[in-house]
C-alpha cells in the first residue's frame, strides 16, 4: 500500500489547472483564483490626499493665524497654491494643493471668518496626508497569479480598472453514490437499507471547496446500470467522486466497471485509517476517485486527496493539506495499525480528540473542525504535548 504522501503526490502529478476564462468584475469572482498577475495601471492614491477634514498648510512655514484662500472638496482639483500665512479648507479624500504638505484637523483650530487660528501647535510635514502611490505604484504587481480572490481583492481589481478578470473556472464535479442498500434521503429505509448520506455530504464538501457540483444520485450494485451512468458522467466532468463499491467484496463492482470504461487506475488502497480502500484513476484529464462507502472514510479521503486536487485545478498555489503542530487539550493513548486521522475540536490554541467509534461514525465528523493525525503503532501523548493537526 502507498503512504498518504506518496498517494497525494500521484494525485497532484496527474492534476492539471483548468484553462482560464475572463469573468466580468462582479461578486461572481469571489473565491475564484487569479490566473495572471494583476498590475496597477496608475499610482494609488493618484495624488497626495488629505486624510482628515481640516486645513491644508505648509508645516514649519506658518504663523499662528492663517488666511483661508480656497475650499477643496473630494473630487475637486485645487486652483491656488498655499503660501506663507495661508491655508486651504480641505475635506477628507481631496487632493492637497501646491505649497501644502500637512493638514491640521478642523477640531484643532478656531475659525473667525476667513481667519484660522492654530495656536502653538507644532505640525510636521506629512501630518494627515496620504502620499501619492502609498498603496500601489503604476506597473506594480498588486495581486499575483494564484491569489484566491476575497472581497478586498475584488476591490483592488476595481481600483486598477480590472473590468474583465482572467480567473480559473470552477472544476465540474459529479458525485455518484453506489449500493443496493441506499435509499434517497426522503425515503423510509426498509430492512437492511440506509439513507444516502454520502451523496449529500460529498456534494456539500465539493461546493465548499469551490467546485460546480452535480449530484447524480444512487446507482445500484448492478454492472450495466453503473456502466450506463458512469459512461455519461465521465464524459462531462473534470472530477468524478464515487462513494462505495471499491473494497474487495463480491458486490464491490466499481474497480472493474471503471476499467471496462477505460479509466486508468493509478493506485488502489492507501496506508491510512479510515479510508484504506481509496481508488484513484484518470479518464483522459478527468480525475476519478473511488471513495470508501463508510461516511467518515469518504470525508477523510476528500480532505486529504480531493480538496488538494480541486485547489490545483482551480489554480491555487497552495494545495494542502497542511500539518500544524498543536498541543493536546487532553492525554491520548491509542494503538493503530495505520496512520490515523480522527475527528478533533480546536479549543483555545489546543486540540481535543472527540469521542469516535470509527469509519461509520459521521456524527463525530460533524462536530469536528480538525483532524488529529496519529502515527501507526502506539500513541501515548500527555496533555500539552504537540500532535499534528489538519485544520478543516
Amino acid at each position: 500500500m502507498l503512504d498518504v504522501a506518496d498517494a497525494l503526490a500521484i494525485v497532484l502529478d496527474r492534476t492539471k489547472a483548468l484553462k482560464p476564462e475572463a469573468v466580468p468584475l462582479s461578486p461572481a469572482l469571489l473565491n475564484r483564483t487569479l490566473a495572471v498577475d494583476a498590475h496597477a495601471d496608475r499610482d494609488s492614491p493618484p495624488f497626495d490626499k488629505s486624510l482628515r477634514d481640516g486645513y491644508a498648510l505648509r508645516a514649519g512655514n506658518y504663523g499662528s493665524e492663517l488666511i483661508v484662500i480656497e475650499e477643496i472638496a473630494a473630487g475637486q482639483v485645487p486652483t491656488k497654491a498655499v503660501g506663507r500665512g495661508e491655508c486651504s479648507r480641505i475635506f477628507t479624500g481631496a487632493p492637497m494643493p501646491d505649497g501644502a504638505d500637512a493638514v491640521v484637523m478642523l477640531e484643532d483650530v478656531q475659525l473667525e471668518g476667513d481667519v484660522v487660528r492654530i495656536g502653538d501647535q507644532r505640525l510636521k510635514p506629512g501630518q494627515w496626508v496620504y502620499p501619492r502611490g502609498s498603496e500601489m505604484k503604476a506597473g506594480e504587481i498588486v495581486l499575483p497569479a494564484g491569489t484566491r480572490l476575497n472581497s478586498a481583492a475584488i476591490g483592488v481589481l476595481a481600483t486598477i480598472g480590472g473590468a474583465d478578470v482572467p480567473v480559473f473556472p470552477w472544476p465540474k464535479l459529479s458525485v455518484v453514490a453506489t449500493g443496493d442498500e441506499l435509499v434517497p434521503v426522503d425515503a423510509e429505509p426498509g430492512p437492511g437499507q440506509i439513507r444516502n448520506s454520502n451523496g449529500s455530504m460529498l456534494a456539500s464538501l465539493a461546493c465548499n471547496a469551490g467546485a460546480e457540483v452535480q449530484d447524480c444520485g444512487i446507482v445500484p450494485d448492478h454492472e450495466p446500470a453503473m456502466i450506463d451512468v458512469l459512461g455519461t458522467v465521465l464524459a462531462q466532468s473534470d472530477v468524478v467522486l464515487l462513494a462505495g463499491g471499491v473494497s474487495a467484496g463480491k458486490f464491490d463492482l466499481v474497480p472493474g466497471v471503471l476499467e471496462r470504461l477505460g479509466v486508468r487506475a493509478h493506485f488502489h488502497k492507501v496506508r491510512m485509517k479510515p479510508g484504506k480502500p481509496l481508488l484513484f484513476g484518470t479518464f483522459n484529464d478527468t480525475l476519478v476517485f473511488g471513495l470508501p462507502g463508510n461516511p467518515a472514510s469518504a470525508f477523510v479521503c476528500f480532505e486529504l486527496f480531493v480538496r488538494p486536487a480541486l485547489r490545483k485545478m482551480a489554480g491555487e498555489a497552495e494545495t494542502g493539506p497542511r500539518l500544524v503542530p498543536m498541543p493536546l487539550a487532553e492525554a491520548i493513548a491509542e494503538s493503530n495499525d495505520r496512520p490515523t486521522y480522527r475527528p478533533a475540536k480546536l479549543e483555545g490554541g489546543a486540540v481535543r480528540p472527540l469521542p469516535w467509534s470509527g469509519a461509520p461514525d459521521l456524527r463525530a465528523m460533524a462536530l469536528a473542525d480538525a483532524l488529529l493525525v496519529l502515527p501507526a503503532g502506539e500513541s501515548r501523548l500527555d496533555r500539552g504535548m504537540n500532535a499534528n493537526v489538519i485544520v478543516l
